[in-house]
């Protein structure tokens, strides 16, 4: 996947004309607020709209819950307007699905299909479909420096990461009719889309980087670890090794790009052990932190410098980071999170304005930045138990609550979004809902972590309550989600089956990004839900014929597609979409050719997503990962309540942008698809 800014020389400068000017756009009492020198009026005053994200509530699940009375704050929303499945996006991927509520409008319109995209003319680069980092063009070479700067002259431009939504955002006719409106951890919007008339503020969510440029990279340090430190797909594992009761480690920052070989920068750190007393002492950069097992440090703040030439000063940047100290005998174990970057001093821009992040952290201190804060990949890999995970998932939501405190003290009027991601990310460790075999735990324990998934919803079921106490007959308030859920026991690899099928050659290969044959390979798949046509013209050694050839092509997949059944005669595939036939707009470059609507409890393989082959087509999902949503649109819906009366029969994503303008007194633009859930 793409890396994010580099973090060269000049990066930081983002300031984007008055809405920069802003200091943090705030709001001050009445409505108004100061833009620079110049004070506005905000149209929105004594408007209110609250909209709570909750990513991958369930509407299912919601339902039993409000009748046993485990939910009585969302029964309450629901007695007073209104509570529905909402549908989804096609493919119900979280970038797909959020990037349908910020336009107003499908796919089609924001061209963004699933996580993972590709360039037709250069297949075997994926990249995170809506951020991609842009390569740099020009470079002053000095000694072991390659020095791309945005204040240099001519045609040096460093390297950026842009935001591959297309489209308009909703907020955008809010912003431009004056109307103000906050967004805390929003997904598919970074880097932030900025505010041409200062009324729009927003913290980054899903997407942002850490300051390795990854979307989480843990770091985990033990005694039994590698020699060489060894890449495990969203964490590193490194060997500890002690002198006496002592030993010295590197973690591992950003990367240096101004070099001609870049070259991540590193910070010492010393660990010295105590196995009498059962705890640890960690030194670095002068702060000394003192841990028993089972313990997390607070967050540190991590100085980095990026050595320059001579006479350039060296460039520093700031990282935050926690320890969590697993065990110290008979096996020492350290995990570190992801370096993340500092809000209170952001080396990249992470919200909109960019200073808003400071603001907040000037009154919270500091908080996970990641996108992706939840680590599922310390569980997936083995670094986590089930409890460790559900302790430091719980960490993140104690931090997503201090910040909805905030924010609420921070509103007066207009849009105020908040998201909590603790309902998708925990549900895709702990979700198993029904009878069949869970893949990886006793029945018993599936129904344990299950109960967990439950508790949960009753948790924000609380908060909302206290939300809709606060605000209830002030505000229209929305609760909603991106979709739902389900589980996840069987995985299929597309492209092994295309091979079987004689689609993709050789018969031998094993990556289509390695060792695939373009010239004897029909179609493939990338991503999660995406097969792609190796369409003449289109990709770079396209064979697929435009027209008839690519129409019979179609046709057969999907009819054969649609009749895979697993060994127990179970449907594997429920639905297979043709692109051109559910999306529409100006921004269907990159989309494939076909959808793949998986039915319950089957997914894509994990090989499959990035164009890997396994021997088997069908095999049990053995990963932590255990349930999902990436299957078909149909049956995975999200949930919508509102206080306000839902007049839509069938409401989806789509009408969200359209019912928030209304509120406001806008009309819904031509740029949108979908329609006020408050009209019939």
């Amino acid at each position: 996947m793409a890396k994010s800014n580099s973090y060269s020389i000049g990066r930081r400068k983002f300031l984007k004309g008055a809405a920069a000017a802003a200091i943090g756009g705030g709001v001050v009492a009445g409505g108004s607020y100061w833009l620079g020198s110049i004070r506005r009026v905000s149209r929105s005053v004594a408007k209110k709209v609250i909209i709570i994200g909750v990513d991958g509530m369930d509407p299912g699940l919601c339902g039993e819950m409000m009748k046993q009375g485990l939910l009585p704050n969302l029964a309450k929303i629901s007695a007073a307007g209104g509570f529905s499945n909402l549908g989804t996006s096609i493919p119900p991927q979280s970038p797909v699905a959020w990037a349908n509520f910020i336009n107003g409008a499908g796919p089609g319109s924001h061209g963004i299909f699933d996580f993972i995209h590709r360039h037709p003319q250069s297949p075997r680069a994926p990249f995170y479909s809506a951020a991609e980092t842009i390569p740099g063009e020009g470079a002053w070479e000095i000694g072991d420096h390659r020095l791309q700067l945005d204040f240099f002259p001519f045609n040096h431009k460093p390297p950026k990461t842009v935001l591959r939504r297309q489209g308009i955002p909703f907020w955008d006719y809010l912003d431009k009719a004056g109307i103000s409106s906050t967004f805390y951890d929003l997904p598919s919007n970074y880097p932030a889309s900025p505010s041409e008339y200062g009324n729009h503020r927003c913290l980054c969510g899903m997407g942002t980087p850490d300051m390795r440029g990854s979307y989480g990279t843990y770091q985990y340090f033990s005694e039994d670890g590698p020699l060489k430190t060894v890449d495990d797909g969203g964490g590193t594992r490194t060997r500890l090794a002690f002198f006496g009761d002592s030993a010295i480690a590197q973690l591992v920052g950003p990367e240096n790009s101004m070099l001609k070989v870049p070259q991540p920068v590193t910070v010492e750190f010393e660990v010295h052990r105590d196995t009498l007393s059962n705890a640890a002492l960690i030194e670095i950069q002068g702060e000394k932190i003192l841990l028993k097992p089972g313990t997390w440090s607070r967050w540190l703040r991590v100085d980095f410098g990026l050595s320059t030439p001579t006479p350039l000063p060296n460039k520093r940047v700031h990282g935050i980071c926690r320890f969590y100290l697993q065990e110290v005998s008979p096996n020492f174990r350290l995990y570190v999170t992801p370096v993340n970057v500092d809000p209170s001093d952001p080396a990249i821009q992470i919200s909109e304005p960019s200073d808003f992040v400071e603001g907040i952290s000037e009154q919270l201190g500091l908080f996970y930045t990641t996108g992706f804060q939840e680590d599922h990949k310390a569980r997936s890999n083995g670094v986590f138990t089930d409890d460790e995970f559900l302790k430091q998932a719980t960490m993140v939501l104690d931090e997503r609550l201090a910040l909805l405190e905030y924010a609420l003290n921070d509103y007066d009027d207009g849009l105020l979004f908040f998201y909590f991601s603790s309902s998708d990310l925990q549900s895709h460790i702990f979700w198993w809902n029904g009878d069949a075999p869970h893949p990886t735990r006793s029945a018993a324990e599936a129904r344990k972590y299950f109960g967990h998934i439950q508790h949960l919803y009753r948790q924000l079921d609380a908060v909302i309550g206290d939300l809709n106490d606060r605000y209830g007959g002030k505000a229209t308030i929305f609760v909603m989600s991106d979709h739902g859920f389900a589980n996840f026991g069987r995985q299929f690899n597309l492209n092994s089956w295309l091979r079987d099928y004689g689609y993709l050659n050789p018969h031998n290969c094993s990556s289509i990004l390695v060792d695939g044959n373009w010239s004897r390979t029909r179609a493939y798949g990338l991503g999660i839900n995406g097969l792609y046509l190796n369409l003449k013209g289109r990709e770079r050694e396209g064979i697929v014929e435009p027209g008839e050839e690519q129409e019979k092509l179609t046709k057969q997949l999907i009819a054969r597609l649609q009749a895979v059944r697993d060994y127990n005669g179970e449907k594997v595939i429920r639905h297979v979409y043709q692109t051109d036939e559910v999306y529409s707009g100006n921004a269907t470059e990159l989309a494939p050719d076909l959808i793949i609507g998986y039915a319950p409890g089957y997914r894509a393989s994990w090989t499959t997503c990035l164009g890997d082959l396994t021997p088997e087509v069908l095999m049990d999902n053995d990963s932590a990962w255990s349930a999902d949503h990436c299957a078909d649109a149909l049956d995975v819906p999200g949930v919508l309540y509102c206080n306000q009366k839902i007049r839509t029969k069938q409401p989806n994503l789509t009408d969200l942008a359209p019912s928030i303008l209304a509120e406001f007194g806008l009309p819904t633009p031509n740029s949108m698809s979908g329609r006020s859930i408050f009209t019939s």
